[in-house]
């Protein structure tokens, strides 16, 4: 069945992200009024230690104890980031093929550029990290090359350039996104970086590129989020947009052990949470992906729960940004909006 016809995951039951409408991405009227498209990329063909991220899209669409009905109203920011506030629809999983990179990367390039010329912002469930490089291209494909900043959430740098002897996999997305002129390397954020990897070579390109990378190190010292003021700052000078990629490893492995490519050291679950909430809220968000959650090695579920409330946050910061917009209100997404009860 060619990619357009297909509904669903590839990978297990045919579900939408707890329990949102359906659409179909190649037909734009099935989503005129959406202001989100959920898209599942379940590809792990770039991977280089632990597979299965083939299997995060499922896991992460289903992965809560509440009812799945399409609604969840935020405690913290008093919006609903799947009804009412924000509408979001689910279009399934592009048909995607480890054994076949330079095809899964194409397909689901041409499907984040027919949801994002559409109208919607696409949030992609992934897959290993490969996929960021369809993704924000698909995205500056509508927007322009050169106007798509990128905020970057992970253990590794990801800018190597030719592994096991292919341009394309896990470790090279945001090399390629650079050399194509989709992403500027001077406008490109990376946050959490950490360990062992990459070497001198990769590191002079990236400073080459001027790329800002926030190493722990630096995060620890400075605070997450003085790293977060600057890195802003710097994301929409010139830029008319961001991408926000989340790989689920910036966070310790004991708070995502479920993950290819594990590294201690990382971000708590709770600041990654509340980091994603503030870029979904302050920046013009024009895509998200979050990457790298691999099933087969999560203990209790644990990696799964915490990118569904990844993709939850930033649901919910959009629609409290669309709020405010709509009501002429601001707010302080460091602080609960418990008064307004």
């Amino acid at each position: 069945m060619a990619p357009a016809e297909r509904y669903g995951p590839q990978y297990g039951p045919d579900i939408t992200f707890l329990g949102v409408p359906r659409c179909t991405w190649p037909d734009p009227s099935t989503y005129g009024d959406a202001d989100v498209v959920i898209l599942g990329a379940p590809f792990d063909g770039g991977t280089s230690n632990r597979p299965g991220t083939r299997f995060g899209p499922q896991y992460i669409r289903k992965s809560c104890s509440l009812p799945h009905d399409g609604s969840r109203p935020s405690l913290a920011l008093r919006v609903d980031g799947l009804q009412g506030d924000l509408t979001v629809y689910d279009a399934g999983d592009v048909e995607m093929y480890s054994g076949d990179a330079e095809r899964s990367v194409r397909d689901l390039r041409e499907a984040v550029h027919a949801i994002t010329r559409g109208g919607a912002i696409p949030l992609v469930l992934g897959g290993d990290h490969t996929i960021a490089w369809p993704d924000a291209a698909g995205v500056a494909d509508h927007l322009g090359a050169g106007r798509v900043s990128m905020i970057h959430f992970d253990a590794h740098a990801d800018t190597g350039d030719v592994e096991f002897g292919s341009l394309i996999g896990h470790g090279q997305p945001m090399r390629r996104l650079i050399e194509s002129g989709a992403v500027r390397g001077d406008r490109f954020l990376q946050i959490g970086l950490r360990g062992y990897w990459p070497g001198p070579e990769t590191l002079a390109w990236m400073a080459r590129q001027g790329m800002r990378s926030y190493e722990m190190t630096e995060i620890t010292a400075r605070g997450l989020d003085a790293c977060l003021d600057e890195a802003f700052r710097t994301a929409v000078d010139g830029c008319d947009a961001v991408f926000l990629s989340v790989d689920i490893d910036v966070c310790d492995p004991g708070h995502a052990p479920g993950t290819g490519t594990p590294e201690p050291g990382g971000l708590t679950g709770r600041q990654l949470l509340d980091a994603v909430r503030r870029v979904a809220y302050e920046l013009p968000v024009a895509g998200v992906d979050i990457v790298e959650v691999s099933p087969p090695y999560d203990h209790a579920d644990i990696t799964s729960s915490l990118a569904n409330r990844v993709v939850l946050e930033a649901l919910s910061g959009l629609a409290r940004r669309r709020h405010d917009e709509r009501h002429g209100t601001t707010w302080d997404p460091r602080r609960p909006l418990l008064d307004d009860r």
